[in-house]
């Protein structure tokens, strides 16, 4: 009963962490395990990845969606981004989808113009929470890849929203997921000063943590790496999550033999 109760906890429960390691092998046999082994990087909020500013809102938020949907191996599908209420969304099935659902990160432009495109909506008070911004727009993208797939997803289609989270860190967007995880609905009265709007998260600040250390243990990413770009109170967390990975070797060698 003491060695019990002294023995180190995992810092998830472990239905929740088999359930991030299923959907990493779903994201890994489905979506192009060789473009996640050569291109994916793990994206950071700052210049070095998000280069550029604009005078314009829509152009700002054109600027950091061009720029995650190229990091997320999407930059040749047809999106065009448009402001919330501004388009109605298409009916399913009736946009043909890339031959090649992901390429390499350095495709920055959008897919050819002329034919129908996928509209992405974004609410341009967003853009006073870039990190916020980000992760919605690598939720979205996750969506329409994920949707892409035949198989089901891991835990069923009634746990689709937080697939489509742990769809964003998968794509290297683990960082920004992490940072905005305990961030709720709460829209600024714009001139007044108040707080910006953030998103909705539906996975847990714990849950998202571990699904990045997941990210960073495949990738071969040096810890302080991450933790120079990861919100301090989430940092211990982060480092026990590293820690229980270790333990968990043959499930990452699964894994690595996908990729």
């Amino acid at each position: 009963m003491l060695l019990r109760l002294f023995a180190k906890q995992p810092p998830l429960d472990e239905p929740s962490i088999g359930w991030l390691l299923e959907v990493f092998a779903w994201a890994l046999r489905h979506l192009d395990a060789e473009v996640f082994d050569r291109d994916s990087v793990l994206v950071t909020p700052t210049n070095e990845h998000y280069p550029g500013r604009v005078n314009s809102l829509h152009g700002m938020a054109e600027l950091i969606f061009r720029q995650t949907a190229a990091y997320a191996g999407m930059g040749h599908w047809p999106f065009r981004l448009v402001e919330a209420g501004t388009v109605p969304l298409p009916e399913p099935g009736r946009i043909a989808l890339p031959a090649k659902l992901r390429q390499a990160s350095a495709t920055k432009e959008p897919g050819a113009p002329g034919g129908p495109q996928i509209p992405i909506s974004y609410d341009p008070a967003m853009i006073n929470n870039p990190e916020a911004m980000i992760a919605g727009f690598a939720q979205v993208l996750a969506h329409h890849l994920g949707s892409a797939v035949r198989a089901p997803v891991p835990g069923g289609i009634e746990n689709w929203p937080q697939a489509t989270e742990v769809l964003g860190v998968f794509l290297g967007f683990g960082l920004m997921f992490a940072n905005t995880a305990s961030s709720f609905p709460a829209r600024s009265c714009g001139s007044c000063g108040g707080p910006p709007v953030q998103r909705h998260a539906y996975l847990s600040e714990d849950d998202i943590t571990y699904a990045l250390a997941i990210f960073c243990r495949l990738k071969g990413i040096a810890e302080r790496d991450a933790l120079r770009h990861l919100k301090s109170a989430l940092r211990p967390h982060f480092k026990r999550c590293l820690r229980d990975l270790e333990g968990r070797e043959t499930a990452l060698a699964e894994l690595r033999a996908a990729a």
